[in-house]
């Protein structure tokens, strides 16, 4: 296996002796007062914010697989919070993407993958014991347009969400970063 981590650290040894870091340099509130909850695909990580016109200090970017909130009072959702009561955003996108791996997502193979890697039957097994159900945990979504949907009601039906914060919804083409409106949220404050 490669390691990055030395290049990782080396290169950032560099980056701070030449002051490379100083283009960046910005407050920690967002200056459109956005949180933007999307996914982690490699794609996005510079076309999602040149294509929404976004630079360094624009918004707070939350990321996981799918852009999915699964857990109304999990860790996504606690950070879309935070950013709302405590870092001065005022509205929510959501924005998830075609050919998205979670739309393909097989629980069944993925569990077979965390075999070939080394995860016993018997964690499984006790897993399934105290009651996650792994199926359903690492079930992805049929439809990439009703993925984003349904995160956006579970946002905006949140009973901690601040009134009349708008929560939109949106899909992005990875390949051109054309986004395609699912949910205008000023019209359903």
């Amino acid at each position: 296996m490669e390691k990055h981590l030395d290049r990782i650290l080396e290169h950032n040894r560099s980056f701070v002796e030449k002051k490379e870091y100083e283009p960046y340099l910005t407050g920690r509130f967002p200056e459109k007062k956005l949180v933007v909850v999307t996914c982690m695909d490699t794609r996005l990580v510079e076309l999602l914010p040149k294509a929404m016109n976004f630079k360094n200090g624009d918004v707070k970017i939350i990321k996981n697989a799918g852009a999915i909130i699964s857990q109304p009072f999990g860790s996504v959702m606690r950070s879309v919070l935070v950013a709302l009561y405590e870092l001065h955003a005022e509205e929510v996108i959501v924005v998830g993407h075609y050919e998205c791996g979670m739309a393909s997502l097989d629980a069944d193979v993925m569990i077979s993958h965390m075999k070939e890697r080394g995860i016993s039957d018997e964690v499984l097994s006790t897993l399934e014991n105290s009651g996650i159900r792994l199926n359903k945990w690492l079930r992805g979504f049929d439809n990439v347009t009703d993925g984003v949907r349904n995160t956006v009601s579970l946002i905006k039906n949140h009973p901690l969400l601040p009134p009349n914060v708008p929560v939109h919804g949106m899909v992005i083409d990875p390949n051109t970063g054309a986004l395609d409106l699912v949910v205008e949220g000023y019209e359903n404050k």
